[in-house]
């Protein structure tokens, strides 16, 4: 009588293990999938990256050089658009930096 229970009990049991490694299965095959296309856009981009990293290369004693002039980009006015145009970016005061300093953090 025992014997009969255990073997329907591990008949019963033998499906689920099946179902978890088709499971299993079609999870490992999303993964490898997902994987093949991050190579292959990684493989198109590759060159554009190396390209914009040559260029960033070249011109970074210049935006050091830009950045030295600027200072505290914080003591700045927002970017202004002119009717022809133009963009004005003003400096702010020295009572409007000092206001700043001073009060609420602005969200």
């Amino acid at each position: 009588m025992k014997h009969a229970l255990a073997l329907s009990l591990m008949l019963f049991v033998t499906p689920v293990w099946a179902q978890d490694s088709e499971i299993d299965q079609g999870t490992d095959l999303l993964e490898e999938g997902a994987k093949l296309l991050l190579r292959g856009l990684l493989s198109e981009i590759e060159p554009e990256l190396d390209d914009m990293a040559k260029a960033l290369d070249e011109a970074a004693p210049k935006i050091q050089e830009l950045m030295g002039m600027i200072g505290d980009i914080r003591n700045y006015r927002a970017p202004e658009v002119l009717p022809n145009g133009d963009i004005l970016i003003r400096k702010k005061t020295p009572a409007e930096i000092a206001a700043e300093g001073e009060g609420e953090i602005e969200l």
